[in-house]
């Protein structure tokens, strides 16, 4: 992984939110502010994408997610049944639409997460369409206020420059 991103996220906008991106976890984790502590978005490893995902989760966590241990979500271990999968999809479309746009900020490759290789996965097509174009839409219409300030970092880090107008 390339990271060098990352030290400098943290000390510009996530500073801003009393948060910090920290990899080499064996499982990505969101650890809401101790007393005097700041928040943790740790991730796996040292995955960039890893690191992307859950930004990406963070960005739309709201307030009262972002006080609670992994936002509180939901979640059933690799190995789910086609309803829970389909369940996994409904609420993977948007953090993993706003993980595409962080990926192509710095042109890195995406493809979609179905976190399910011991369980059945029906629809993966279906949900990479709707992925992308809930990606497309957010890139024209404006991301969610913390997507934007990332997605604006992100480009600017890269020297992409892709969509320097994104609201």
């Amino acid at each position: 992984m390339n990271g060098a991103w990352i030290p400098e996220l943290n000390a510009s906008v996530l500073a801003r939110y009393q948060a910090r991106l920290v990899g080499g976890g064996d499982e990505p984790v969101y650890l809401p502010a101790a007393a005097g502590n700041v928040a943790e978005i740790r991730f796996t490893r040292d995955y960039e994408r890893s690191a992307l995902h859950e930004l990406a989760h963070w960005t739309v966590a709201g307030e009262a997610r972002r006080k609670r241990v992994d936002y509180g979500y939901w979640y059933a271990p690799d190995g789910r049944n086609a309803v829970q999968q389909s369940a996994f999809f409904r609420l993977e479309i948007r953090p993993q639409a706003i993980e595409r746009c962080f990926c192509t900020a710095l042109g890195i490759l995406f493809d979609i997460s179905v976190d399910n290789l011991d369980g059945e996965v029906i629809g993966p097509n279906e949900f990479r369409a709707e992925v992308a174009t809930l990606s497309t839409r957010l890139l024209r219409q404006g991301l969610p206020v913390r997507a934007s300030e990332i997605y604006r970092f992100l480009d600017g880090f890269s020297g992409r420059q892709l969509h320097a107008n994104v609201v």
